[in-house]
């Protein structure tokens, strides 16, 4: 698959996330392309069962436009929770930290509409984006989550 605008914005949300924590950027990888989308055409708001071999971040909104820019800037906001002085996970900042994960090196996304009834009980849009190599390990917080860069 070729690059195209799509995986262009994919890429510049998160190097634009990931420079703002000392994370090196990250580029596209077309390879995960079909089974984050058909994963992603089910539509159902729950983690793969990835065994590890990516990491994993979902958002999903009731907002017809909403797209990859939007899903980073929630993933973002959990920023504000994480502690910096007791790295580790925490549900409420994972995707905050799968995001700036420093190892994390290929990405690969797919926004898709769902149904009512579906994720949420209106019509939504449903963003799935999927990391190699895999984030959020436990012993590897403080040096792949850097703290905002000045």
């Amino acid at each position: 698959m070729a690059k195209d605008a799509f995986s262009d914005e994919v890429v510049a949300a998160h190097n634009a996330a990931r420079a703002r924590h000392g994370a090196p950027p990250v580029s596209w990888d077309p390879s995960m392309t079909a089974a984050t989308q058909q994963y992603a055409n089910a539509c159902r708001f729950k983690h793969s069962n990835s065994q590890g071999k990516y990491g994993e971040n979902l958002y999903a909104s009731s907002d017809p436009k909403a797209g990859i820019r939007e899903a980073v800037d929630s993933w973002m906001a959990e920023a504000s929770k994480y502690n910096y002085n007791s790295p580790g996970f925490s549900a409420a900042t994972g995707h905050f930290t799968q995001l700036v994960w420093k190892s994390s090196t290929k990405v690969s996304a797919v926004v898709v509409q769902c149904g009512a009834g579906t994720i949420m009980q209106q019509a939504s849009r449903f963003v799935v984006v999927r990391y190699t190599p895999a984030g959020n390990y436990p012993g590897q917080f403080p040096q792949n989550v850097g703290r905002p860069v000045k």
